[in-house]
């Protein structure tokens, strides 16, 4: 695990929620013994960006501008060599599966959509994901599951890379041993922006493939609806996340 995967884990922990906002509340509460304005200011200015990040109508405002590609559809599927599928996260401890490791829930979701593109369309799939913490490679996980749940074995698994753009640096290494030149990625809708433009980088044809869709801009017809809730809460930290590597990539490609 390089010096650079830990520095951005920390940077990441750092600047997006819950930390994001907790740190001011935390440091303008020690600060108002002494600076009374600068720690309320720090306190309240906290407050308001927590409800921010998992309020609905202000979540979509930063996650909409992400999901910026439409879903794909069967001639654009059709047009791809093969699909690309990005891993997402693991669960390390299932109970229910002997305490064997298992993709997580964005896995998962990725995983399903990318075995029916391969069921519609008959294309070879490669799995992208490693193994940060040293357990089992994520894309061996999703190997597993592909095989046995959706009976859609990939043809290659790509089990070394830690974040995005080791995904598509590795995953274009491998398919270009293929003469493999057009892809559809397939990840998470919020994910798609900063995957394509590593993928794009690495010199393949991307045909998007989002699912996952978070800031559709549709909210309930119930009150309660636009209330702070956990689903908000945790697309708001999605959508942090994301726009945290956006700048991230910006400043690695601009020094390239």
């Amino acid at each position: 695990m390089s010096f650079y995967f830990i520095a951005k884990k920390i940077l990441g922990t750092l600047l997006i929620p819950p930390l994001v906002y907790w740190l001011p509340i935390v440091l303008g509460l020690i600060l108002q013994r002494r600076w009374k304005r600068l720690g309320q200011t720090l306190t309240w200015s906290g407050v308001v960006l927590g409800l921010f990040l998992c309020t609905p109508a202000t979540v979509q405002l930063i996650t909409a501008p992400l999901e910026n590609h439409p879903p794909i559809d069967e001639p654009d599927a059709r047009r791809a060599q093969a699909i690309v599928i990005l891993g997402g996260g693991q669960r390390r401890a299932n109970p229910e599966y002997d305490g064997k490791p298992t993709v997580n829930r964005l896995t998962l979701e990725r995983v399903r959509f990318g075995a029916q593109l391969a069921r519609m369309t008959g294309l070879p799939i490669l799995v992208s994901g490693g193994a940060p913490t040293g357990t089992t490679p994520e894309a061996e996980l999703m190997g597993r599951v592909l095989t046995v749940d959706f009976r859609q074995p990939p043809q290659w698994v790509e089990a070394g890379s830690l974040d995005t753009s080791e995904n598509a640096e590795n995953s274009a290494a491998m398919l270009r041993g293929f003469k493999i030149q057009r892809i559809a990625l397939v990840t998470h809708a919020a994910h798609m922006r900063r995957a394509v433009e590593e993928f794009r980088a690495q010199g393949l044809e991307v045909i998007p493939a989002p699912m996952g869709f978070m800031g559709d801009g549709t909210l309930g017809e119930e009150f309660f609806d636009y209330l702070p809730n956990n689903t908000s809460a945790y697309t708001g930290w999605y959508a942090m996340h994301e726009w945290l590597g956006i700048g991230v990539q910006k400043i690695r490609f601009a020094f390239r």
